[in-house]
């Protein structure tokens, strides 16, 4: 009989390999209360504790938990050295005995939101999408409002529904009012949409009134995970007024089941678009020697079908700038805060990130296999998935986030 092959045999280019190793929460069938730190190897997730212990390593103890939050509390010195350490497990020929018995298939494991979200922060930080949105709300008007070039804006949302990959998503019901509408009604939103965007998690907490530096990117967050952030449209703009997003955004955020490390998309630093305007000392990275921003394609599909591929890489306000945003004034940081960069959109009409702009407000209906969309339908799947250049021309995988709409109640 042929020699059978092993799952640590990935295909060439495989965007799973080991140069990226993305970090997950699983369970077994028959045994979903046993959560354990998983780290995703081509088609297959590694018990990573089980591994760590079954290879002698001084790191089993801190890998062994139902969630990532004891590894993203350990800082970047640990960080580093369990990446190495599991890159060596992987790619070492003697180490495959002890291995393969704890590689599961992706399609017979569970995934779970793989920390606990602290708290939850959105940006807005695509110029493309701004300048959209304000010409769509203010036709006649600045299409950007006068502070977003000098700060990158944000709101503070909602941490508990925030949702691993896979979590069906409940149409909301809320307050709605058109213009010419007499009085506001309510019922379920008839707008419903997505924002493309990517998360970023914080591992290492700061000291209340001591603001994050743009230089300490990398000692606090630990890593990125693509991001939906379901928006009900017609809810949000008439509650908006006069301080800003509630019961429009608050109802579901969904995120990938796998964190991809910083230092997997090292290979994908790349500078953000030019700068305009004179930014303020603690927002300044012109003189920064590493790059802050990443080169991540993003691709949208709804019911299967593309329909949009937004570049990150254009995205005017970097992750650390946002990062300093959020601690300016002296509010701290825990472990599992999560932050979105906002919606990724790109110069080009199939580079837009939400059906707000793709479809101009339901002006310019999409034609899908399923009939026109101008926003999401009872049923509608959307998968979002990214890829970002790794190292020696190799891809990094970034997990899909994928929801599926379901009527509201």
């Amino acid at each position: 009989m042929p020699e059978q092959s092993s799952p640590l045999d990935l295909a060439e280019g495989d965007p799973f390999g080991p140069h990226n190793l993305p970090y997950g929460v699983f369970s077994t069938p028959g045994h979903p209360e046993d959560r354990r730190v998983g780290v995703r190897v081509g088609a297959h997730v590694l018990d990573a504790g089980a591994a760590a212990h079954a290879l002698g390593s001084p790191y089993a103890r801190l890998l062994a938990q139902p969630s990532l939050m004891p590894l993203l509390a350990a800082g970047r010195t640990a960080w580093r050295d369990v990446r190495r350490a599991l890159t060596a497990w992987v790619t070492v020929p003697s180490h495959r005995p002890d291995l393969e018995p704890l590689l599961y298939p992706l399609d017979s494991v569970t995934l779970h939101l793989p920390y606990e979200v602290a708290d939850y922060v959105d940006f807005y930080a695509s110029e493309h999408h701004a300048t959209n949105v304000g010409r769509i709300f203010r036709p006649d008007g600045a299409a950007l409002t006068p502070n977003w070039k000098h700060l990158p804006i944000g709101y503070h949302g909602r941490a508990g529904t925030v949702v691993v990959s896979g979590t069906d998503v409940v149409r909301p019901s809320g307050q709605r009012k058109a213009p010419a509408d007499p009085a506001p009604v309510f019922g379920p939103s008839v707008k419903l949409d997505i924002e493309a965007e990517v998360g970023f998690v914080v591992g290492v907490p700061s000291e209340q009134g001591v603001p994050v530096a743009l230089g300490d990117f990398r000692e606090h967050v630990f890593g990125l995970s693509l991001l939906n952030d379901w928006s009900a449209r017609d809810i949000q703009a008439w509650e908006y007024v006069p301080l800003g997003p509630f019961l429009g955004k608050s109802f579901a955020t969904s995120v990938s089941a796998w964190v991809t490390p910083l230092e997997a998309l090292d290979a994908a630093r790349t500078a953000p678009p030019v700068r305009d305007a004179e930014l303020l000392p603690y927002l300044e990275d012109a003189d920064d020697e590493e790059p802050g921003g990443f080169d991540i394609r993003i691709s949208v599909e709804i019911n299967g079908q593309t329909v949009s591929e937004p570049p990150f890489a254009s995205m005017y306000w970097t992750a650390a700038q946002q990062l300093a945003q959020m601690t300016v004034n002296g509010a701290s940081l825990r472990t599992g805060d999560l932050y979105g960069s906002g919606t990724v959109s790109g110069a080009e009409p199939g580079q837009r990130g939400s059906l707000l702009e793709l479809t101009w407000n339901g002006r310019d209906p999409l034609d899908l296999a399923e009939g026109k969309r101008t926003f999401l339908e009872d049923g509608d799947t959307v998968t979002l998935t990214a890829w970002a250049p790794g190292p020696h021309g190799t891809r990094v995988g970034l997990g899909e986030v994928t929801g599926r709409i379901t009527a509201s109640p």
